[in-house]
């Protein structure tokens, strides 16, 4: 029997919660307020917005990681879901990761990048400024994993240091705004209004991301160990973050000011800081954005790799470099989110990755419970806390969320959909083989 090849290099603990953060903090925190803001004018329902969201994530978290930990192979939800289900399930996830949940998010970051620096410098062109970052940074990460791995670390780190400080800041600086953040009465029929099911759409999607090292399960260092202390600790410090984040937004910057506005980071900078550092601030902050580009370039490919090692008809994507790189699937996912950048707009690809992105994480965690029940005896080195409540929350609130996007934005749902049947036409058109178990 082969023993499996060890990578080159492989990801440790702080590589791991460091690609967990950037993939979270990035495009959606720095972009929805204002979009929750339209409908909802409460400082508590806000901040209840972003912690019913963490408390999403986090339950989610502990699900992926007994999941991780008892599968420890590369390429997360479509590795899980052939196991747990069938193959076709997988193969659907995978499909929908290669096409739409890594290059979509990666277009997005990009776009809110040169949101953000055109603000600061207009003679920036917008489109080639997104192409620019993207093709540097896919050129950094197919060099090499270690090369990759430092670059996440470093820019990372620097993200939230940067956060911090903008936070201690305007604590110290703001002039306190007239906003309740104490719960009024109204508040809690809100709490459970459609406005706030709504809402939990943009919030959910600043959340994503918790879930990114899984793709990369196989690259990581004693994984049954390292895997769920990098979710968890990952997925905790960004709540932590989210939360103070926009406490400082809506504490330091009119309500007026920031509802349906996209670049509030630069909003709220100029009423901080003034015009002059408010600017730099912007320029900062689309800096920052580089890290959230660079996990989902990272990350990404791996999956495709995977899907390639299974599919005879993708069997050129599991090539890897010498240094243990998938160079092919990292090139087909760039030269997917460059499609996105030249032919669709920010909130278009939002939408239309949302529903579809949700309902694979929904499967997954709900394929925790299926996983106990057909096998029991199955090592699990983690189990995921709170068990049968914590995947119960989360099912319950990322359904809610589903049941709603479907009914505000059924075109975008649609094409989602859409999306899976081209899937399935590919899986069952061409040959194939099972999975490989773990």
């Amino acid at each position: 029997m082969t023993k499996p090849k060890v990578p080159t290099y492989q990801i440790g603990l702080t590589t791991g919660v460091a690609l967990v953060v950037a993939n979270m903090v990035g495009t959606g925190v720095f972009t929805t307020l204002g979009l929750q803001l339209l409908d909802i004018q409460s400082g508590f329902v806000v901040l209840m917005l972003w912690v019913v969201g963490g408390l999403i994530a986090l339950c989610g978290a502990w699900c992926y990681a007994e999941l991780a930990a008892a599968m420890p192979r590369s390429g997360g939800e479509y590795h899980y879901l052939s196991q747990i289900y069938h193959p076709a399930v997988g193969f659907l996830s995978g499909w929908v990761s290669a096409t739409v949940g890594f290059a979509a998010p990666t277009a997005l970051g990009a776009m809110a990048l040169s949101s953000y620096a055109t603000n600061v410098w207009p003679a920036l062109n917008p489109l080639w400024l997104s192409v620019t970052a993207v093709l540097a940074l896919t050129a950094i990460h197919a060099t090499s994993s270690r090369a990759g791995s430092y670059l996440q670390v470093i820019i990372t780190a620097v993200k939230v240091i940067v956060l911090l400080a903008f936070i201690g800041t305007g604590w110290l600086l703001a002039e306190p705004q007239f906003i309740q953040f104490a719960p009024q009465a109204t508040d809690w029929r809100q709490l459970l209004s459609p406005e706030f099911a709504v809402a939990l759409i943009y919030v959910s999607y600043a959340y994503s991301g918790w879930n990114a090292v899984v793709y990369l399960a196989g690259e990581v260092k004693a994984p049954q160990r390292n895997l769920p202390r990098i979710l968890l600790l990952g997925t905790s410090i960004v709540c932590l973050l989210y939360v103070a984040l926009n406490f400082i937004f809506l504490y330091s910057t009119p309500i007026t000011s920031l509802a349906g506005q996209v670049e509030v980071g630069y909003v709220v900078a100029n009423r901080l800081f003034g015009e002059s550092v408010g600017r730099l601030m912007g320029g900062v902050i689309a800096g920052l954005l580089l890290s959230t580009v660079s996990s989902m370039i990272f990350a990404g490919p791996r999956i495709v790799q995977i899907m390639g090692e299974d599919l005879p008809a993708l069997r050129e994507m599991a090539a890897v470099s010498k240094a243990g790189v998938p160079v092919r699937a990292m090139l087909f996912q760039t030269a997917l989110t460059l499609l996105f950048l030249f032919t669709s707009t920010f909130k278009a690809v939002l939408l239309y990755a949302g529903f579809i992105l949700s309902l694979f994480t929904f499967l997954t965690v709900m394929g925790l419970f299926v996983l106990r029940w057909r096998q029991p005896n199955l090592p699990r080195p983690y189990r995921a806390w709170g068990y049968p409540l914590t995947p119960f929350i989360f099912l319950v609130l990322s359904g809610w969320t589903l049941v709603f996007i479907l009914r505000d934005n059924p075109t975008e749902s649609l094409y989602g959909l859409a999306t899976l049947l081209g899937g399935l036409f590919v899986y069952y058109a061409g040959p194939r083989v099972r999975p490989k178990s773990v």
